[in-house]
């Protein structure tokens, strides 16, 4: 782990806290930078669905299929 040394404004760490549900700092931090990479994340798989690389979205019986 690699340790960094920032100036992050008291104000909008307090906030992040609180509405991310943390204690402290290194949580919030942490727990900010784990949303952000997961927002990341469902970009890029909603940038692939809607490339039209999944041919099988639009054959009703393969959609049946996967659901059960």
């Amino acid at each position: 782990m690699a340790k960094t040394l920032v100036d992050v404004p008291a104000e909008k760490l307090a906030r992040a806290a609180e509405v991310l549900g943390t204690r402290t700092k290194k949580d919030t931090i942490t727990r900010a930078l784990d949303i952000v990479a997961a927002q990341g994340a469902m970009g890029e798989l909603l940038a692939w669905a809607r490339s039209g690389d999944l041919p099988d979205l639009g054959d009703p019986d393969a959609v049946r299929d996967a659901t059960r």
